[in-house]
Order: structure tokens, then sequence, then C-alpha cells
């Protein structure tokens, strides 16, 4: 792992909760980063399944150089090139594409692909990772699937994402295995498009609690 990839991963670590943020207006993006930042969760992995995620990358770049921002639902190299040229500091793939991965470890961009299955986490051993996200994470076992494989893969620590709450953030981010975890209920559609920030920046602070309480 390069120096820049271990830098993003302990600052992942150091963050604890990752807002996975859908934008589907680039207004949108200063305002929830000042919430993000406010509340004290400073990441957002910006999902690039809408047509505002780029320019929503570059607003949260330029605006909060020290919010740790990269892009989600990553799918293709081209995404990557896109996502990486707006400011992204990470990319988060659904799945495990060989490709994606080989490409972002060449350009030295720090990649979390995801992973659900021994097999595919073995296959980003082999590639090199020590990081991953293990998604969906309640529809595929949850933590207690985390700790069945990780007690094999010694070599890899997991992101779940996917069905991740304020109630069950708890036990996720208690277990060493876990060096982040990523969710949404923070951040919802909906509060976004109806300009709740303030609400925002709220829940925020309380998942920001959530990891302060619950992080050795």
């Amino acid at each position: 792992m390069s120096a820049k990839t271990d830098a993003v991963f302990q600052k992942f670590e150091e963050v604890g909760i990752i807002p996975v943020v859908v934008l589907n207006d680039a207004k949108d993006a200063e305002p929830l980063g000042n919430a993000l930042m406010k509340g004290g969760l400073p990441a957002a992995e910006v999902t690039f399944r809408t047509a505002a995620a780029e320019e929503s990358i570059r607003i949260m770049a330029e605006k909060f150089p020290d919010m740790l921002v990269g892009a989600g639902t990553v799918l293709t190299i081209d995404q990557v090139d896109r996502a990486v040229a707006a400011g992204a500091k990470f990319i988060v793939a659904p799945g495990l594409d060989e490709e994606i991965v080989k490409y972002c470890l060449e350009k030295d961009i720090p990649v979390c692909p995801g992973t659900q299955t021994a097999s595919e986490m073995m296959k980003a051993i082999k590639l090199g990772l020590t990081h991953v996200k293990f998604f969906p994470a309640e529809n595929a076992g949850g933590l207690a699937m985390i700790k069945a494989i990780g007690a094999a893969l010694t070599a890899l620590r997991f992101m779940p994402t996917g069905g991740i709450n304020a109630t069950n953030v708890v036990e996720y981010l208690k277990n060493d295995k876990i060096f982040c975890c990523g969710g949404s209920w923070m951040v919802k559609g909906d509060m976004i498009k109806a300009g709740q920030f303030d609400e925002i920046e709220k829940k925020v602070a309380e998942a920001a609690e959530i990891v302060k309480a619950n992080r050795k």
C-alpha cells in the first residue's frame, strides 16, 4: 500500500462513518459539505449514479480542501478518470472489478471495491488490497459474516455499507476488522432535496458522537 493510499485509509478510520451521498443537483454540494464539516464527519462518498456527481465532487473538493471527498458506485475506468479529475481522493465500487482495481493501483488512486464472498475477498488480497467494502452489508450477513470470514482472511479490513443505521452501526464500529462504515441515514436524499441542511448537520453530529463513543 502506497503512502498516499495509507493516508487515505487512515483518514477513513479517523472519521469512522463515511456519509454516502446521492446528489441530484450540484447546487446542494456546498451546503451539504458545510453540514458534514460542521457536524464532524469531514468525508463524503459521492455516488456516481447521477449527472450531478462529477460537478458535486468538484465543488466539495474546491470548497472544503480538508474534506475526504471521493466517488462511489464507480463502474468504469472512464468514471475513475472523471472522478479523479474532479478532485476525488478515493474510488469506491459496488463490486470487485479487476480492471478498475488494477488501473487504480497503477495510478496510485486509493480504491475500495465491494466484496461479499470469500472468493471475491481472496481475489482482492491477490490484487494487493488490504481494505475492501462489504456490500450490501446487512443483506449479506452483516457483522456475523464479517467475523466469520475475517477470522480466516486476516489480511483484510472492511467497510460495511448497505443497511447500516444509527442503531446497528455501534456493534460494527466496535469490531477491529472494520476500519469504517458507510451510511446514508444522516444524508437522506429527501432531506437534501428539501434543503434541510441544519437537520443534516444535527444528524451528522449525532453520528460523529457515536464514533467517538465506540472507537477504541
